[in-house]
């Protein structure tokens, strides 16, 4: 790998930028491509079968239609979970995550439940989200999950997540609930199209009732949305 290829992999790296580097094994070149400019940057008869890879972060050998045989090492960053609100949910929620292999991090300005006793080993930060994010910003491999019910809490990271094309957005509450936070999001100024990314009643519909069950249904719906980037876009093309 020449200088300039191990600069370009260490940028995206501290941009949380997916990135594969692509070896073509009959040449010995290395070129590394990003998941945002597959389609601007290489050939097609590669470029269709990079997306799995994206998705699926697995490296190894593949040969194309074409007849190219190519080694592509996959650099995903590791996917984040914010929960917004340190409520019975989260303590399920969040040791679950970590096993699954999300940097988990809890945010809640309410110290009477944000605090180290409810959420042992758990990364809890105790103040207003706006203020987390500016040290921690979102990104496209951030999953954000508004849990408080309060619309002076889930509302702003809600839209933040939304602009920063967070890969999953989910929002507890019922229906009418959730009628009624679209209404103020829109009236905020939030495109409805991106109102609508928004997954409420949050989490996958297995009837849960707990809050362990909940937690379970939310992390399958955000593990799912995860492996499943790009697809709809894809489908189009």
């Amino acid at each position: 790998m020449d200088r300039a290829t191990l600069n370009a992999l260490n940028q995206a790296r501290r941009r949380r930028q997916a990135a594969i580097l692509v070896t073509d094994l009959g040449s010995g070149v290395v070129r590394l491509v990003r998941e945002d400019d597959v389609d601007a940057t290489i050939e097609p008869a590669l470029a269709e079968l990079l997306p799995e890879r994206f998705r699926s972060a697995r490296s190894g050998r593949v040969e194309t239609a074409d007849g190219g045989a190519f080694l592509l090492t996959v650099h995903v960053p590791p996917p984040r979970l914010v929960v917004i609100g340190a409520v019975h949910i989260s303590q399920a929620l969040a040791p679950m995550a970590g096993i699954a292999g999300f940097d988990v991090v809890i945010i809640d300005p309410r110290t009477a439940f944000a605090t180290p006793e409810r959420f042992a080993g758990i990364d809890l930060v105790a103040e207003w989200p706006e203020y987390a994010f500016k040290r921690a910003p979102l990104d496209a491999f951030t999953a954000v999950a508004a849990l408080t019910h309060d619309p002076k809490i889930d509302d702003g990271p809600l839209q933040a997540a939304l602009a920063a094309n967070c890969f999953y957005v989910g929002a507890l509450g019922s229906r009418k609930t959730h009628a009624q936070r679209v209404e103020r999001l829109i009236a905020a100024g939030v495109d409805p199209a991106e109102v609508a990314r928004i997954r409420s009643p949050i989490g996958l519909a297995i009837g849960a009732q707990s809050p362990a069950e909940i937690a379970v249904a939310i992390l399958a719906e955000l593990i799912g949305t995860l492996r499943s980037r790009g697809v709809a876009s894809e489908a189009s093309r």
